[in-house]
C-alpha cells in the first residue's frame, strides 16, 4: 500500500519493538501509532478471503483488537506485521465458518495427471495490455478475476504480490509451506492471466505490456 511502512526497514523494526514495550507497560494510547502503518494491509487481507467489504471491515476491526489483547503473546519470532496478518487471515477464516457464507465458485482449474493448472498458453502472465485501459479498469478488472480464484490461490497473490511480503512470511501467516506458497502462486498468476486475458482484449501477447515494474493494483 502507498505511504505503508516497509517493516524490512531495521529502522521500523526499532521502533516496533520500543512501541510494543510501551503498549505492554501501561501506554496503551500508542497501540494505534503500533497498527497504523498496516491498516490498509489488514483491510486488503480481510477483504482477499471474505470478499465483501462490510465483513472486511468488521474482521479487520476485530482483529486489531485481538492483537492489542494478545501483544503480551507476540515474541518477535516474526514481523509484527506478518503476525498482525496471521490474526486476521484466522478471523476471517473464522468469520466463513460462523456465517456459512456461500464462496462464489471457483473457476474450473485444468489439470495435468499430476493434478498441476495447465495455462492456455505459455505468455508471461505480467504481459497485460494497457495502451487502452486506465489504472482504475484494470484493477476492477483484477478484482471482480481475484474473486473468481478458489480461496487458498486469493490469498497466496494478496499477500505476496499485492502487500508484497516474503515467501517465509506469506506461509507463515497463511499456515502453509513456503514450497505451498509457491505452488499456490504460479497457479494463481497462470489463472488471473488466463481469466483476465479475454477481457483485456484477448491475446495479449501482441499487445504494449506494463511498463517494468508497474503493476495493476
Amino acid at each position: 500500500m502507498p505511504g505503508e511502512a516497509t517493516s524490512t526497514d531495521p529502522a521500523v523494526q526499532f521502533y516496533e519493538e520500543k512501541l510494543i514495550r510501551r503498549v505492554r507497560d501501561g501506554e496503551h494510547d500508542l497501540f494505534y501509532e503500533l497498527v497504523r502503518p498496516y491498516e490498509g494491509r489488514v483491510y486488503s487481507a480481510a477483504l482477499s478471503i471474505l470478499r465483501n467489504e462490510h465483513d472486511a471491515e468488521d474482521v479487520a476491526q476485530e482483529a486489531v483488537l485481538k492483537a492489542f489483547k494478545h501483544l503480551g503473546q507476540f515474541r518477535a519470532e516474526s514481523r509484527f506485521s506478518t503476525w498482525l496478518i496471521q490474526i486476521t487471515v484466522n478471523e476471517a477464516r473464522l468469520r466463513i465458518r460462523k456465517l456459512h457464507a456461500h464462496m462464489t465458485e471457483p473457476i474450473t482449474e485444468q489439470q495435468d495427471e499430476q493434478g498441476n493448472y495447465t495455462p492456455r498458453d505459455f505468455a508471461d502472465w505480467r504481459e497485460i495490455p494497457s495502451e487502452t485501459l486506465e489504472r482504475k479498469e484494470v484493477r476492477q478488472l483484477l478484482a471482480e478475476a481475484l474473486a473468481s480464484l478458489g480461496e487458498k490461490y486469493r490469498e497466496v497473490f494478496v499477500l505476496r504480490d499485492m502487500q508484497h511480503l516474503s515467501i517465509e512470511e506469506t506461509a507463515q501467516a497463511l499456515g502453509i509451506s513456503t514450497g505451498s506458497v509457491k505452488t499456490r502462486l504460479l497457479r494463481a498468476r497462470l489463472m488471473l492471466r488466463d481469466l483476465l486475458a479475454p477481457g483485456l482484449g484477448g491475446s495479449w501477447s501482441s499487445r504494449l505490456s506494463f511498463e517494468k515494474g508497474t503493476k495493476p493494483w
